[in-house]
């Protein structure tokens, strides 16, 4: 007995997944934003972080090699390398990109 496929809805992601990029969700986790800043500016915050040198140092370590071609995955490496930051090493992260921005 066949089924029909035209009853089957296809699954739809959660809205708020598809609201904020995944750069936003990111900084507002570390607490390095405010959930309301708009997504341009934190776009310019994310590039202020991962040009950071604290940051990058702990992306390296993080990165398998030179093979950080991808926007994902610079995303997600820079994820881990805030994850591994200590709260002192995230205030001062979030100082310096006060004093970058301001």
């Amino acid at each position: 007995m066949k089924h029909r496929r035209e009853n089957r809805r296809s699954p739809q992601p959660h809205p708020s997944a598809l609201a904020v990029p995944s750069y936003h969700r990111i900084l507002v986790k570390h607490g390095l934003i405010e959930k309301t800043l708009s997504i341009p500016d934190a776009y310019e915050v994310f590039l202020i972080v991962g040009a950071d040198p604290e940051v990058a140092k702990l992306r390296r370590k993080v990165a398998h090699g030179n093979k950080m071609k991808h926007v994902p995955a610079l995303h997600l490496a820079t994820a881990m390398s805030l994850q591994g930051m200590t709260k002192q090493e995230l205030e001062a992260l979030k100082l310096r990109i006060e004093k970058k921005r301001g």
